[in-house]
């Protein structure tokens, strides 16, 4: 089963995992290690580890809604 666009999540739910990701990159820009950031976003590694790579490649508007 597929979900619509954003993922079933309710749009307050969606603004506060954007902002949780607005975090993270300015946290990639400072330099801080992925882990650091997981813990303190309170989210997986892994997450932070494909908002890293999207950050990377076309800066904190990747991580956008």
């Amino acid at each position: 089963m597929r979900y619509p666009q954003g993922g079933g999540l309710t749009v307050e739910r969606q603004q506060f995992r954007e902002e949780l990701r607005i975090k993270a990159a300015e946290r990639f820009a400072q330099g801080d290690a992925g882990s650091v950031i997981a813990r303190d976003l309170r989210v997986s590694v892994r997450s932070v580890q494909r908002w890293r790579r999207r950050w990377g490649k076309a800066g904190p508007r990747a991580l956008r809604s």
